[in-house]
């Protein structure tokens, strides 16, 4: 059966033709035995996948693409859409990861004979492995949606004092949980029948780099195509949320999303991990996820999370969660009495402390809770009565305020709340109100995440030995709770902190000028001579595609996991001009490493910028939304390639317009027809200029330092002002 029912845009088509789409339009015009459109919409039709790469292959226009590129385009043009391809994918994955025999038997025959088969095979992986969500999103997945389909045979928890199975998957035992799991004819006969070209893909992207590293490609891809559509938990802040936690055998996500709190929580024997999400999409993506991931046993279920509890009776050792923030509708009319609100009924405006009264309502005596929350929630004086019996009665333990950036919303400085709940209450309480705020990046950088880890860890643990009062000037401090019983309970550190260290000094100050001096000198040197006027000239051009299709240079794109002791080169890093600073989840996945000489291009934002590898970024793994291009010098010099990518006019002919966003299509820019010698004196001139620009950046880098070290040291009395 020919892939038909997978559908592509003309975007699509350009980048497997590596062309732009102006040619695309051509072809339509041009040829007309181009295929006709099988969707969409008159301004912008899709068309069949199978029929648009036979008539480029039949055109000689196909690129060689990547098979990952491949399976990434029939996942996103899936009929019913890309999160039931992703699910059905990862239930592929599951079956591959844990019964390649049966895979391989299942997919010797056709695809109808597959699509017949694939129910009865997940049934020995699913129910195993997986609780009900599935049911909502798969078909032919009946196991998955009745009691049985749980993670122990007999239905049953054993000792851990969890709910039953049979209990979470019953619409009656939890209204509003799993509902959609009955639904007439969601289980239709071949239901997988479209999704078996994309799971024969799948399966052979696996066959080179594993099914769980395929599937969280395939997700990231997913997750980065659509930024708006989800509030995401980035892989540093988990790891950090996971590592405040502590060795757990029982963790719950009460709001797990796409499951990355429970992902970044180390592995041990007999691990349990719960999760719950309102999305039945999400929680299936999750439970697919988690399983990948671990041997742990996985227990997801859909529903939401205050007003339907999935574990009612569950008592976690941990609980990592990163809530809803400023939700109105959380159920505050009907949950007024609601068993958990044990610090106080939170008022409607304080939906995260309802969330953070249910972590602590899930949790053993002795168990912790890390929830990521919002700044308001440490000093709106709507929930000033509950934080102040967090304190009185030990549950709250510490409050650290992030840098800016570290997750979405990036523009504010986010919480990180840790709670535990108490077994008796503590004769002298105290809290760690602890604030990182120094450790925030530059641009779009993100904060430095080691250090934060660092700092972070180490005043958490000196809190956790008391030992002595923990006290790091303008960073940490264990602070008496009766301190903080006023008639505001305000929690944000920043406000109880003792001043930091004088860090700049007149004498430091005294150095940063001096070296602001020497920049300023070097840069004058460095400047450019008066541009000299030459008559305009027509000279044949050619188009990145078309010199990697010749082999002149290689093309590779930015990956989503790697080698975790290595840096990696972000976006951040290219369009500032600074060292690799950034880390992506840890994975098998092969890894895009720089070279001497390469020439990497960001393709988000609408910049011009084009940046050459030199040795101290050398051996960096390229991170996500960058392009990078190998030249074979023999053929291409590196700094004439960057020099002309960057042009405006180039920049401008090649990039797409969203709404919101601008992306550069790197194989339609284009650069001119040179012999190596004339490239080498055009390199030359880009590179003095490359050299002009670090020197402007570097000179800027002084000043603010300067600036703000003077403006710091007259306000907190460490410089004279004479």
């Amino acid at each position: 059966m020919q892939d038909r029912a997978t559908e592509v845009t003309a975007a699509g088509i350009a980048r497997l033709a590596g062309v732009g789409r102006a040619a695309v339009s051509n072809w339509r015009r041009r040829h007309a035995d181009f295929p006709k459109p099988v969707g969409g919409t008159e301004s912008s039709p899709s068309f069949a996948l199978a029929e648009v790469e036979t008539w480029l292959r039949k055109q000689g226009k196909l690129a060689e693409v990547p098979l990952r590129e491949r399976v990434w385009q029939q996942l996103a043009g899936h009929p019913e859409g890309p999160l039931t391809a992703l699910v059905h994918a990862g239930c592929a994955l599951l079956l591959i990861h844990e019964r390649p025999t049966v895979w391989l038997a299942a997919s010797a025959g056709s695809d109808e004979h597959l699509a017949r088969l694939l129910p009865g095979a997940l049934e020995q992986v699913l129910p195993p492995r997986l609780v009900g969500p599935l049911a909502l999103a798969l078909p032919g997945g009946a196991a998955a949606g009745s009691p049985s389909a749980v993670n122990t045979p007999d239905g049953t928890r054993g000792a851990d004092g969890a709910p039953a199975p049979a209990a979470v998957n019953s619409a009656a035992a939890t209204p509003g949980v799993n509902d959609a799991a009955a639904a007439p004819g969601a289980h239709a006969p071949l239901a997988f029948l479209p999704s078996v070209p994309l799971l024969r893909g799948v399966a052979e992207l696996a066959a080179e780099a594993g099914a769980r590293q395929t599937f969280e490609f395939l997700l990231g891809r997913h997750l980065d195509a659509n930024p708006r559509q989800y509030t995401l938990t980035p892989a540093e802040l988990a790891a950090l949320m996971a590592d405040l936690a502590g060795p757990a055998r029982r963790v719950l996500d009460p709001a797990c999303g796409t499951g990355a709190l429970l992902r970044a929580v180390d592995n041990r024997p007999d691990q349990e991990l719960y999760a719950q999400d309102s999305a039945p999409d999400l929680a299936a993506l999750t439970a697919l996820r988690l399983a990948l991931h671990s041997r742990a046993g996985v227990h997801t279920t859909a529903g939401d999370t205050l007003r339907a509890d999935a574990f009612p009776e569950l008592r976690a050792d941990a609980v990592l969660c990163h809530p809803p923030f400023n939700e109105r509708n959380w159920g505050h009319d009907e949950l007024a009495y609601d068993p958990r609100w044990e610090y106080g009924f939170p008022a409607r405006t304080e939906s995260e402390l309802a969330w953070v009264q249910h972590a602590l309502a899930r949790l053993a005596d002795g168990g912790t809770a890390v929830l990521l929350m919002p700044p308001a929630a440490a000093s709106r004086r709507s929930g000033r009565r509950i934080r102040a019996d967090l304190l009185r009665r030990g549950a709250l333990r510490a409050v650290l305020a992030l840098p800016v950036g570290a997750a979405p919303p990036y523009n504010i400085p986010l919480h990180v709340w840790v709670l535990r709940r108490p077994e008796r209450t503590p004769v002298s309480p105290e809290v760690l109100l602890m604030d990182t705020g120094r450790f925030a990046g530059e641009g779009r950088g993100g904060p430095d995440w080691t250090a934060v880890r660092e700092a972070v860890l180490d005043a958490w643990r000196a809190f956790g030995r008391a030992d002595g009062p923990v006290e790091r000037p303008g960073l940490a401090r264990s602070v008496p709770v009766i301190e903080l019983l006023d008639d505001d309970v305000d929690l944000a550190p920043a406000r109880h902190l003792p001043p930091p260290a004088a860090a700049d000094g007149a004498e430091q100050l005294a150095v940063v000028r001096e070296r602001l001096g020497e920049t300023l000198r070097r840069t004058v040197e460095l400047t450019p001579p008066p541009a000299a006027t030459a008559p305009p000239v027509r000279r044949p051009l050619t188009t990145v595609g078309e010199l990697a299709r010749g082999g002149a240079l290689v093309l590779r794109t930015g990956g989503n996991g790697g080698h975790a002791r290595l840096p990696v080169l972000t976006d951040a890093d290219v369009l500032a001009g600074t060292a690799p600073s950034g880390a992506l989840p840890e994975s098998d996945e092969e890894a895009v490493l720089t070279e001497p000489g390469d020439v990497v291009v960001p393709v988000l934002g609408g910049g011009s910028v084009a940046r050459v590898i030199e040795e101290e970024a050398a051996g960096a793994v390229l991170g996500r939304n960058l392009v990078l291009l190998r030249p074979d010098r023999t053929a291409l010099d590196p700094w004439f390639l960057a020099g002309f990518l960057r042009g405006t006019a180039n920049n401008r002919q090649a990039s797409s317009y969203a709404s919101t966003a601008t992306r550069l299509d790197v194989r339609r820019l284009q650069l001119p027809r040179l012999p190596l010698d004339e490239q080498r004196r055009y390199g030359a001139r880009f590179r003095a200029l490359d050299e002009f620009e670090r020197a402007l950046r570097h000179t800027s880098r002084l000043g603010e330092q300067l600036m703000r070290g003077m403006y710091d040291g007259l306000t907190d009395g460490t410089v004279a002002p004479d």
